[in-house]
């Protein structure tokens, strides 16, 4: 004769398991969020602070929702600013240095570049790029003009509901510019999205 289990006695020690595996869980996401808001808001506090001038973008891209998808002249760097030249072979999730520094406008420009470490130096501040796949120009020297097309983690700006389309209006009418601060290790962060050099949005700093 087969004999069964005390189901009475599994289900109480299963329902605990899922119970607390369900906890570890949640303290995990809160604190994985936690870490995600903290270090946004010290880069917001600590960061030096950067005005970038947006570029144009197709109009049919800009807006997405309660979003505004930005561009920036530094979104393209030149290949005439990496140090020791332009690689000749093709490289996958690269990360590239950019140098700004503020120019006499009030923007801040690229001054040089590099796949490797730039050093601090005074009066510049050291951005990094999200990883991207490079494409080399070979044994060939790549055109004078010739650039690298790169984001920064900051083209993508939330606005409150029906404002996107003023925004968008605005900026193929090159009135719209973005502060941004950048930390320490070479994050950006947007602090604030200015109309005619006024902010209109500004990120809180926790």
């Amino acid at each position: 004769m087969t004999t069964t289990g005390d189901i009475s006695s599994v289900t109480p020690n299963f329902s605990r398991r899922m119970w607390i595996a369900a906890i570890v869980v949640a303290a995990l996401q809160t604190a994985v969020l936690g870490y995600m808001v903290g270090e946004r808001a010290w880069g917001l506090r600590s960061g030096v602070e950067v005005l970038l001038k947006t570029a144009p973008i197709d109009p049919r891209d800009l807006l997405r929702g309660d979003y505004v998808t930005l561009n920036y002249d530094i979104s393209r760097v030149p290949v005439s600013t990496l140090i020791g030249g332009a690689p000749t072979e093709n490289r996958k999730n690269q990360v590239l240095s950019v140098r700004l520094k503020r120019q006499d406008d009030g923007y801040w420009g690229i001054v040089e570049s590099s796949f490797g470490r730039l050093e601090p130096k005074p009066d510049t501040v050291v951005l990094k790029t999200l990883p991207f796949d490079y494409f080399s120009y070979g044994d060939s020297a790549p055109p004078p003009q010739a650039t690298i097309s790169v984001t920064y983690g900051i083209e993508r700006y939330y606005v409150p509901e029906g404002d996107g389309h003023n925004i968008e209006d605005a900026r193929n009418h090159d009135r719209v510019a973005i502060a941004a601060r950048v930390s320490a290790d070479g994050e950006a962060h947007i602090r604030s999205l200015l109309l005619d050099g006024k902010s209109v949005y500004e990120e809180p700093l926790y």
